[in-house]
Formats: C-alpha cells, structure tokens, sequence
C-alpha cells in the first residue's frame, strides 16, 4: 500500500472497510500521518448511544491507527473536531479529549456542523501526527 511515497496504514481489522470504501484511515507523507475523520462508532459498527461512549470509541479508533504507524497519542500535532450539537456535548468531550491527549498539547480548532455521515454521529476527529522518521 505504497505509492509516490504516500503509504496507507491500515489496520488489519479495518482492511475490509479499506478496500471497500476505497480511502485509508491515515496515510504517511512527508514525515506526517494524516488521519481520516474518525467517528465514536464501535468496532462491530454501532453508533453507542451515550456521548461519552461515543467520543472515547472515536478516541481509541486513532490511538489503534497511531499505533499501527508506530507512535502513540504525543504524536498528534493537528486536531480538527466535527461536533453536532457542539455546546449541548463540549464539556463531556472536553473530559474525554483530556484522558487522551497530554502535554505538549497539539493545535486544535472545534467546528460545529449540521450533520455527520454517519447516522447518530455527534462528532467526527480528524488529526495530522508526525511519523517515526
């Protein structure tokens, strides 16, 4: 999954979805992983119902991508957040955005947005982390 030096990284349990959907959770370029928005939706793919369900799963699914890179959370340098109803969830995101993500903390800009994709979606992360060179 090499082309023009951009490299796919694609855990083995999201290989199906990679194919089939035909875009990458991240891909390496230039000493940088950009990472998919990533959704709080459950390996099996259902959407929990409590917020704070959903904002670890979405946590988890790019600290799993991260990980098949070769780096953790620290890595991050980028974060960009889609929420619905972004005022209503801020605060239990807040909680949980803090048990994943430490000092030196990465940019981030929170955007609200009408909808998401996925069905029941209340928010969507995106990150860009730098690579193990």
């Amino acid at each position: 999954m090499v082309r023009g030096g951009h490299r796919a990284i694609v855990p083995k349990h999201m290989a199906q979805s990679y194919e089939r959907l035909r875009f990458a959770p991240a891909v390496q370029s230039h000493g940088h992983l950009f990472l998919t928005g990533m959704t709080g939706s459950l390996p099996d793919g259902q959407m929990p119902h409590l917020p704070e369900d959903q904002f670890h799963a979405a946590f988890a699914k790019i600290a799993e991508i991260l990980n098949e890179a070769g780096v953790d959370m620290s890595a991050i340098v980028e974060m960009t957040t889609y929420h619905v109803d972004l005022q209503k969830h801020f605060d239990a995101f807040d909680r949980v955005r803090k048990t994943y993500v430490q000092d030196p903390f990465p940019a981030w800009t929170a955007v609200e947005v009408a909808g998401l994709r996925r069905s029941g979606a209340l928010v969507e992360v995106r990150v860009i982390a730098r690579a193990n060179q």
